[in-house]
């Protein structure tokens, strides 16, 4: 039995602004229907898989659960880590919480990678088993067709000589544009995927070698950690307590037998906006398009718009990727992609919301986006999803009113608790303590208008909340 262990952490940033803080790029269909991280999922639904164990941020906890069953996947286990530490604290807490079958096998992915063909990944993670049952830590490494200097690499002991594990000889860094072309004539080097295969026993024991400080730490946030809500949530001080570093320097690249499977199975960790061109197909004028948007006399560009309302139309464009969102719109040379994180640290600077913040906010019982925002009111959309609650809550700052445009609303004021269907609103003076549900079978939707002194999303003093949010 393989055990997938998703990594579901990290922002993003290179695909700003369709990949942030607050909604990074795992989540987001951003080829086809299904996000990223729900085809990280499919890849794994199949004979000879466990159960998948994710490991996610406390943000994020209710959306991998949902995504997850949205796709018929029921069993996912969704674990919380209460802090950032890197991946090695991660793939450890995973291991130790399958601890109890030490023969087994564990996978590590990231979750929002694209790996075209699921059956040749498998079949490719079947040969990396054969070697990983024997003690070896097994990579993965896509073949380069080009002298990217986005990637890490792996160099090869030896040439690949038919399917199955090579000995590995360096893990190297992400190398400069010379550095890169001369890894790319030599043949003997693989892309780093950044996925892993080892049995658990093997890992524990490389963590005791290497990082022990690391078993005490992962081994009391699981002691000390709880079940809630259908999640597992790590206890947030001992978590703390591990060292943030990566899995490839904390164990990798200490180990000492490593080998290396090159994927064949087409792989892309959409890491920027020119690897997402790539993987979208080009057109025979080398253009690439998502949602409403007209080419005219293009070439070799990326155009994307994220709002059925905004049309993006490029003309005469040339190597230029153009991303359109509600709130903010990306205009960049493509060779330029791997600098968009620079962008976003630009906008941090300057204290801008977009930076971080996605224009739908996602909440466990639907979402909201702001339409219109002045200097006393704010006019909201909102969908609540079949049986989605919010808390019992009251604000010390604003009013509010409530109009149902689709679906009905269970609100409650006060002591009063009445339906609302379409078309029908209700009021909300300043301090009243209230709530709202959907109690239908489809989604409900409303319009919110506050007005107030202050309208900030820290103005909820919540007295109850199914959801367990403090």
């Amino acid at each position: 039995m393989i055990h997938p262990i998703i990594l579901c952490g990290g922002s993003g940033t290179r695909l700003w602004p369709v990949s942030r803080k607050a909604y990074p790029k795992q989540f987001s269909p951003l080829l086809g229907r299904e996000s990223l991280y729900q085809m990280t999922l499919g890849r794994f639904a199949a004979e000879g898989f466990g159960a998948p164990l994710v490991m996610t941020g406390d943000a994020f906890r209710f959306l991998a659960l949902e995504q997850a069953a949205e796709i018929g996947l029921s069993d996912a286990r969704v674990v919380v880590e209460p802090v950032g530490r890197d991946t090695a604290p991660a793939i450890l807490t995973a291991a130790l919480m399958l601890e109890d079958t030490p023969d087994a096998l564990m996978l590590v992915a990231p979750s929002d990678h694209v790996i075209p063909d699921a059956d040749a990944f498998r079949a490719v993670v079947a040969e990396g088993a054969d070697a990983a049952r024997t003690g070896a830590f097994v990579t993965f490494g896509v073949t380069p067709d080009r002298p990217e200097t986005g990637y890490g690499y792996l160099e090869l002991d030896a040439a690949p000589d038919g399917p199955g594990a090579v000995p590995l000889k360096s893990f190297r860094e992400k190398p400069d544009l010379e550095t890169a072309q001369a890894m790319l004539a030599s043949g003997g080097f693989l892309w780093n995927a950044g996925i892993f295969l080892m049995r658990v026993s093997d890992l524990i024991a490389a963590y005791e070698t290497h990082t022990p400080d690391m078993i005490d730490a992962c081994r009391a946030a699981i002691a000390e950690g709880a079940e809630d809500l259908g999640f597992f949530r790590l206890d947030a001080e001992a978590y703390g307590r591990a060292e943030a570093i990566s899995f490839d320097y904390a164990i990798m690249e200490r180990v000492d037998r490593v080998a290396a499977v090159p994927l064949t199975s087409g792989w892309s960790d959409l890491g920027a906006w020119d690897t997402l061109w790539q993987a979208a197909g080009p057109d025979e004028d080398g253009n690439a398009t998502s949602g409403p948007v007209t080419a005219l006399d293009c070439r070799d560009s990326y155009l994307r718009s994220e709002s059925d309302g905004i049309r993006l139309v490029g003309l005469g464009l040339d190597g230029v990727v153009a991303v359109a969102m509600p709130d903010a719109v990306l205009v960049a040379d493509k060779s330029r992609a791997q600098d968009v994180k620079a962008v976003v640290d630009t906008l941090r600077a300057a204290e801008a919301a977009q930076a971080d913040d996605y224009p739908r906010f996602h909440r466990p019982w639907g979402w909201y986006e702001t339409l219109c925002l002045g200097d006393r009111f704010q006019v909201k959309r909102i969908m609540v999803k079949p049986g989605g609650v919010l808390s019992l809550q009251s604000h010390h700052h604003r009013s509010e009113h409530w109009i149902v445009v689709a679906g009905t609303a269970e609100v409650t004021i006060g002591e009063d608790t009445r339906l609302l269907t379409e078309n029908e609103s209700v009021y909300i003076p300043l301090g009243a303590v209230h709530r709202m549900a959907n109690p239908g079978k489809l989604p409900m939707y409303l319009i919110e208008v506050q007005t107030g002194a202050y309208l900030g999303e820290d103005d909820i003093v919540r007295y109850e909340d199914i959801y367990n949010r403090a």
